[in-house]
């Protein structure tokens, strides 16, 4: 591992990293910053293309490590951008993208023309744009969103693009201008999770109404993860149960294919098996727990990898207790996840969203089971039984009961 220090954005950034671990994986899988898409990784169809003190550069055959002290601008970065601005309404009225998946390298090419070659034509152009590859449009609608930008600037002058092209001629970096936006950037998901942490510390509800939060409503966080919020009532009182979910050991023998191998304080390791029709992985990661005593909240962060298909997931379980009445408690539970490789197409699907929420289900019945027995016992918990068909078969059940109006969503 090495210590890291790049400005991403605007924003400075400090994180120890690989010595392998390339640019294009740093920035989505660390920084979240998921505009920047990885196809070939290896540096020939473009849609991975960032900025590098304002110049373009193949972020998946380029080494993170390697960027130490330098300027990094990714399709995120762009909004003060003149020419970025003008291009991206290009785009949309040349009818320059469709599936998108190139559009993030496409831009930052483009932007470099339109920088570097004021004068180009139509041939020019075409060549220019060669190092990018796009399966959808045909490149007309793009070569003639480039042309429209470059003639625009020629026809009125910005003083904005001008100072950025005598920059690039003079070989320095020809950056978007600076915003008033803070220099500091601790990551999105951090964040969010901070504010939502912040929201149940003050009392508020986990989700507006409406939002399907008690259902088990599933959403997509842009440039997060997938969002599935739960929860479950438990026949005892709020401080018991908020006891037994601060035992990182006991909460793990009740969720279905958990096994926790170590802990050190607040930190464990160990691994989860899911086996979901043709998807089949184990897991192997570490955690982190966080809690607030005295909202009795906390927030799981853990990421690990798969060994057979090489997936990588990460995830945030939010959960608090509340009391309902003096024996019973709610445990609502907020899981912001996210998969990178082979299994990541399984990710949104609506099926393996109710497939989480069946194992929230299952895992608070198995919570109160823990829970009824007596106290003072020395047995060890037993791990939490896991049968893929079953749970299989009752998430097929209840969707076929909620497609014909004969059931509700748990």
């Amino acid at each position: 591992m090495s210590q890291l220090n790049i400005e991403v954005n605007g924003r400075k950034v400090s994180r120890e990293v690989l010595a392998r671990t390339h640019l294009g994986d740093f920035l989505r899988d660390d920084l979240r910053l998921t505009g920047t898409n990885l196809s070939c990784e290896h540096g020939v169809c473009g849609a991975c293309t960032v900025l590098i003190d304002g110049k373009p550069v193949r972020s998946c055959i380029t080494f993170a490590a390697a960027c130490e002290g330098r300027q990094i601008t990714t399709i995120e970065g762009y909004d003060t951008d003149p020419i970025m601005l003008k291009l991206r309404d290009a785009f949309n009225t040349n009818h320059a993208l469709q599936c998108g998946f190139c559009t993030p390298g496409m831009l930052a090419t483009s932007r470099d023309i339109v920088l570097r070659l004021p004068d180009a034509d139509e041939e020019r152009v075409r060549i220019e744009l060669s190092g990018n590859i796009c399966r959808c449009t045909g490149y007309q609608g793009i070569t003639a969103s480039v042309l429209s930008v470059l003639k625009h600037f020629r026809d009125e002058p910005n003083e904005q693009v001008d100072a950025m092209r005598r920059a690039a001629a003079q070989g320095k970096a020809a950056l978007p201008p600076e915003t008033d936006a803070p220099k500091t950037f601790s990551g999105f998901e951090a964040k969010s999770i901070q504010r939502e942490a912040k929201a149940v510390a003050n009392g508020a509800d986990a989700a507006p109404a409406g939002s399907g939060a008690a259902s088990g409503a599933a959403t997509s966080a842009p440039g997060k993860g997938t969002s599935v919020k739960s929860g479950f009532n438990v026949d005892f009182p709020a401080v018991k149960v908020w006891e037994f979910m601060s035992d990182l050991k006991a909460v793990a023998a009740c969720l279905p294919g958990a096994v926790i191998e170590s802990q050190e304080g607040n930190e464990v390791k160990g691994r989860i098996a899911i086996k979901f029709g043709p998807m089949n992985a184990a897991f192997k990661g570490a955690a982190t727990l966080e809690r607030d005593e005295s909202n009795m909240s906390a927030v799981l962060r853990g990421a690990g990898q798969d060994s057979l298909s090489q997936s990588r997931a990460k995830g945030d379980v939010g959960y608090r207790v509340t009391s309902v009445a003096d024996d019973r408690a709610r445990v609502d539970v907020d899981l912001l996840y996210s998969l990178q490789g082979p299994l990541a197409q399984f990710s949104r699907s609506g099926l393996v969203q109710d497939f989480v929420k069946r194992m929230i289900a299952d895992f608070g019945r198995n919570v109160s089971l823990r829970l009824s027995q007596p106290e003072g016992s020395d047995a060890p918990l037993p791990q939490a039984e896991f049968s893929p068909f079953k749970m299989f078969m009752g998430v097929l059940w209840a969707r076929i009961k909620r497609l014909f109006g004969g059931g509700k969503e748990e």
